[in-house]
């Protein structure tokens, strides 16, 4: 039954998808991109709306320099392999040379596309994801950790103005597509709890609630409404699809931190900044790449990883909600990652004094059980040991030292830092 209805999923899908988004015309073009989404090309914030903006930048500028590019787009396409794999055919069938997709989910479909003969000459680009071959399978993720850690300083700075919980707390909520189960949620879930802490120290307290989906507009918002009225949180950021959880803040007089794209035009009273990603500047590279030495890519694409520095993640202007200082205090710690001089996870810990400067604390990294994960010295970093089935055991298993913090963060990061409390009602 379950391989029929993915079959009719398959066909249905194939029916209801045949739509063209073309940039440049659909005559003679340098190339045809082809591009999956998981929510509609229509959005006007969140995910989706973040990949889209992005590649539609990206070939504007293209365009710009005097490529063609014809753009075709499969969106609300979920993380099914049959549905995933009915877009690439479709894709490949109207002559896509390279195929963009923007899901988790999608890696099993694009992995066992990339290996079939027939599409040997299409480049597939997986994003957030960890697979790839040696010809023409990349995938492509970025730093975000660094953006949270900014956001985490604006929320940090609001909550001290609107002031402690009846549990003498600052309490500031996130709500998050998943836990431990992904590097990519509790890396950033952590990244935005140390920037917090920099302004709060452990005073702060950041309570997690998972929604167990990368984006369900609905559950977004009652999680966040769980973490107001609940947990009395001043501050509500996220790690999902929708603004949704800004939305809450703002009919709840609380405030919040975005994720994607800027999201105070559908919080204005409520939003105070978001970590965002600049996907043009992946997307044009990728596909300007695929123009002009499509055999080469994997050599000069690669496995794609930028940050703050390749101006591939960021965060989006500061609102007038933001205390005065916000911006001042962020600069500070950007102008130390753009340096090299700092990056989050370390064995250095940042705060301010009293006139705003930058104080570095050499500390040891604790987990919310007080296991350490990065040694005082920087020497050793570790994560939790995993049984056979897969399940956290407790223990703490030495992973390597800072050569290997860009794996962890991307793949193998299990644990919530000290001042992380995740919940489940």
């Amino acid at each position: 039954m379950k391989k029929i209805l993915s079959l009719v999923l398959a066909a249905v899908m194939l029916i209801s998808v045949m739509l063209l988004a073309s940039c440049g015309g659909t005559g003679e073009a340098d190339i045809t991109v082809g591009a999956i989404y998981i929510g509609s090309q229509n959005e006007d914030a969140g995910y989706t709306y973040a990949h889209h903006t992005g590649i539609t930048k990206a070939i504007e500028q293209l365009e710009e320099e005097g490529y063609t590019v014809n753009l075709l787009i499969r969106d609300n396409v979920e993380e099914e392999d049959a549905q995933v794999t009915a877009a690439i055919d479709a894709l490949a069938n109207q002559g896509a040379d390279i195929i963009f997709g923007i899901s988790f989910g999608y890696l099993g479909a694009f992995e066992e596309a990339a290996e079939k003969p027939e599409y040997a000459n299409i480049i597939f680009s997986h994003a957030t994801g960890y697979a790839f071959n040696a010809t023409n399978f990349n995938n492509y993720f970025g730093r975000i950790y660094q953006a949270r850690y900014l956001s985490g300083i604006a929320a940090g700075l609001k909550a001290k103005e609107v002031g402690k919980g009846s549990n003498d707390k600052y309490n500031i909520g996130y709500v998050s597509a998943y836990g431990l189960q992904y590097a990519e949620t509790c890396s950033g879930i952590n990244a935005f709890t140390l920037g917090v802490q920099s302004i709060l120290g452990d005073e702060a307290q950041v309570y997690v609630k998972e929604i167990n989906t990368w984006g369900n507009p609905t559950l977004e918002r009652q999680a966040a409404e769980a973490l107001i009225n609940t947990y009395s949180c001043v501050v509500i950021a996220q790690h999902c699809d929708s603004a949704q959880p800004q939305m809450a803040a703002e009919q709840a007089g609380v405030f919040g931190c975005g994720y994607n794209s800027d999201m105070t035009p559908s919080a204005p009273d409520a939003h105070l900044t978001a970590p965002i990603w600049n996907w043009d500047v992946y997307y044009k590279f990728a596909i300007e790449t695929a123009i002009d030495d499509p055999a080469n890519f994997m050599d000069k694409v690669g496995i794609y990883y930028g940050g703050l520095k390749e101006n591939f993640v960021d965060i989006s202007p500061l609102s007038d909600n933001c205390t005065e200082d916000t911006e001042a205090k962020i600069d500070a710690v950007k102008d130390l990652i753009l340096s090299g001089e700092w990056d989050v996870f370390s064995n250095v810990k940042l705060s301010f004094d009293e006139d705003g400067n930058v104080v570095k604390t050499t500390e040891a990294m604790l987990t919310n059980d007080g296991k350490t994960v990065i040694s005082e010295d920087n020497t050793a970093y570790y994560i939790y040991e995993k049984d056979e089935a897969g399940e956290l055991t407790g223990n703490m298993t030495e992973v390597g030292g800072p050569e290997m913090i860009d794996s962890i963060i991307k793949g193998s990061m299990n644990y919530y830092v000290a001042g992380v409390t995740g919940v489940a009602d």
